[in-house]
């Protein structure tokens, strides 16, 4: 038994629990929606500058 990740309610992670780690379709789909709407998200530093672009004349073609 674990907890299932959408409500909290114990989960059964076996082979036959369809929707394992969730308890139900609901948990797994609710999840899911959350998930394809961009809900989640990771904070992430700024992207290091390309060192063969120049930051006043930008990329040069070629």
């Amino acid at each position: 038994m674990i907890r299932c990740p959408g409500c909290g309610n114990p989960s059964m992670y076996v082979s036959s629990n369809l929707f394992r780690p969730f308890c139900s379709a609901r948990c797994k789909n609710s999840d899911f929606g959350a998930w394809a709407s961009e809900s989640y998200s990771v904070d992430a530093d700024k992207p290091l500058p390309d060192p063969d672009v120049d930051p006043e004349t930008g990329p040069q073609p070629g």
